[in-house]
């Protein structure tokens, strides 16, 4: 596969790279080893002092790195300066938070006085998605950093600039040369990293085909791997539901980053009694939600990340439409050049189809109709994914019994789904295993060791 930044505005290429050899990433991997060595030993106060000033070149170049993913997968500039500075937000998180996440436990077991410790233990691979080119890269690196191992980034190949440029901030940040690299690699040679003595484990954000591919590679060479994969998020609304908050939310959901996101609404499964209601206030915000270049700073919604991102999703909507689904807004490409697809809503596509079943990666909503409470929450699980998911009833009480029945990894209640740092991220089924952020993401990379004296 091409490693190259191909502008989804134009369709043309405007950067290539050549790969790194097998020699040039082996001695990437060397270095980043050596690093370890000395960078496993330093204080909690430093390793915070150290992201605390990444945080800082995080927010000052901001504006570069919103200008960057526009030019390579089409971010609008308000949503990718907004994503660099949640980025920076997870670097303050884990510089006031991460050394007592990982302190020492004392504890007296049989009479003898024991200690659970958290060590570093090497290095870890990150394989990650074009969708979010900064802030899925750091919400790794910086708790990876933070527990004292050091990090490899292989990024998407559509996002290069990016991913150099995230190597080039750490090198100008006060962090040691080589405890983060980027290697310009394909996907044949992941493998091979994976192999390496000094690489302890792997986390990748991508396709559930992708998530296979790499954690069966991690099982053979018996290395830890944290799966962030695909979803299909219900959204379920409620008769007694605040229609308009959730219609705004929900078209909001569905639009962001182009409906490029796993955590975005994607199932709309509505109460018959207000289903009607709702499609007309969802069409309402959907179809004004402004699309455009995205270097236009009123644009909320810009191209898709590429030309084939986009025939993916027109072969998607055929299969939806050819199952029995009906068109209510968008659903045709606009005249003129990017990679754009409107909003869409698409109504009555059978719920058991194999349409109304994937996911589907673009500003497209699927809506389905539940007859009761009870319907809808068994809708909802009835997937083969459990990303996220959330309940829309103006019954909090309710809303929380009903969000502990849905079977994902983050689910709310009358709010937009979104991941934060004090929370673990992460799915079950076929979006993954394993968990991001918060304590847990701390410590799936670390060796839980427990020390006694006899």
């Amino acid at each position: 596969m091409a490693i190259q930044s191909t502008n989804p505005m134009t369709g043309k290429v405007e950067k290539k790279f050549t790969e790194l050899s097998s020699a040039e990433t082996s001695s990437i991997l060397a270095s980043v080893a050596d690093a370890f060595s000395t960078w496993k030993s330093t204080s909690f106060e430093h390793r915070a002092d150290c992201l605390r000033n990444l945080a800082a070149l995080l927010r000052e170049r901001a504006d570069h790195f919103a200008e960057l993913m526009a030019a390579e997968m089409g971010k609008p500039l308000k949503s990718g300066r907004a994503e660099v500075l949640k980025s920076a937000t997870v670097c303050d998180f884990y510089a006031d938070n991460g050394a007592a996440m990982l302190a020492s436990e004392p504890k007296i077991v049989d009479g003898m006085q024991c200690s659970v410790e958290y060590a570093p233990m090497g290095s870890v691979l990150a394989v990650m998605p074009w969708n979010y080119p900064v802030w899925q890269v750091l919400r790794i690196a910086v708790p990876t950093l933070m527990a004292g191992n050091t990090m490899l980034l292989k990024h998407a190949p559509n996002v290069p600039q990016c991913a150099l440029a995230i190597e080039e901030l750490f090198c100008e940040s006060i962090f040691p040369e080589n405890v983060f690299r980027t290697l310009i690699v394909g996907t044949e040679q992941v493998e091979d990293v994976l192999a390496d003595d000094s690489v302890i484990g792997v986390c990748l954000t991508g396709s559930v085909r992708a998530g296979r591919a790499v954690a069966a590679l991690a099982g053979a060479h018996l290395k830890r791997s944290v799966m962030e994969l695909g979803g299909s998020d219900a959204f379920v609304v409620l008769a007694d539901a605040d229609l308009d908050k959730a219609a705004a939310t929900g078209a909001e959901s569905r639009c962001s980053n182009a409906g490029q996101a796993c955590i975005a609404a994607k199932r709309f499964i509505v109460h018959n009694d207000v289903y009607d209601e709702f499609i007309g206030k969802l069409k309402e915000r959907m179809e004004s939600v402004p699309m455009g270049s995205p270097l236009d700073e009123n644009t909320v919604m810009g191209p898709m990340a590429s030309h084939q991102f986009r025939d993916n999703l027109l072969f998607q909507v055929e299969s939806c439409l050819k199952a029995g689904g009906r068109i209510v807004l968008g659903g045709e490409v606009p005249d003129g050049e990017g990679a754009f697809y409107p909003p869409t809503i698409i109504t009555d596509v059978p719920f058991e189809s194999d349409a109304g079943r994937d996911e589907i990666f673009g500003p497209v909503a699927l809506v389905f109709r539940a007859d009761s409470e009870e319907q809808a929450m068994e809708m909802a699980n009835d997937s083969a994914f459990g990303l996220g998911g959330s309940v829309w009833t103006r019954d909090e009480e309710k809303g929380l019994r009903l969000a502990r029945q849905i079977e994902a990894g983050l689910v709310y209640v009358n709010g937009r789904v979104s991941s934060r740092p004090p929370l673990p991220f992460g799915g079950v089924k076929n979006s993954g295993y394993g968990r991001e952020l918060s304590t847990y993401g701390i410590r799936e990379f670390v060796n839980v060791k427990s020390v006694c004296i006899g």
